[in-house]
């Protein structure tokens, strides 16, 4: 009878325990897992800004470079190690189809420098019909279209 008497007695006690200690572990992995989400949004967010700010600044350094190649003879070299400096920085952190977007814009930077110069009247018609950057500018629209938000 003494034996059953402690069995009932432990009984409540030990469910106590495991309810707290349910209670205490349930809320540190809550935590845990709370802080990794709110890690990983604050590094998704972090890397599609890098992206936005290299896009920007080569789409700034593109635009420049073939506007003054359409009406110059004269290469900027300097300028173009930037553009291309620009494309290393996306073989790190882009798509394939951006990194070869950007280098197709490149490319025909360099090919409108060694072509003739373009004459003032005949810049709006030929700017409707090409576009340099529009090619990467769908790219990388594509890019942070699919990038989930993890």
């Amino acid at each position: 009878m003494r034996n059953d008497r402690m069995n009932t007695i432990y009984a409540p006690a030990f469910a106590a325990f495991g309810g707290s200690a349910f209670g205490a572990i349930s809320t540190i992995v809550t935590g845990w897992m709370s802080r990794r989400r709110r890690l990983r949004e604050r590094h998704h967010a972090h890397a599609t800004s890098k992206r936005e700010k290299l896009y920007r600044s080569f789409i700034e350094e593109a635009s420049r470079l073939y506007a003054d190649a359409l009406t110059s003879d004269k290469s900027e070299i300097p300028a173009l190690v930037n553009l291309y400096a620009l494309i290393g920085r996306m073989r790190i952190l882009s798509d394939d189809g951006v990194v070869h977007a950007a280098e197709r814009a490149g490319r025909l930077i360099i090919e409108t420098y060694l072509a003739p110069n373009t004459s003032f009247v005949d810049l709006p018609g030929f700017l409707e019909e090409m576009d340099p950057l529009r090619e990467f500018g769908e790219a990388c629209r594509r890019e942070m279209h699919a990038i989930p938000l993890r």
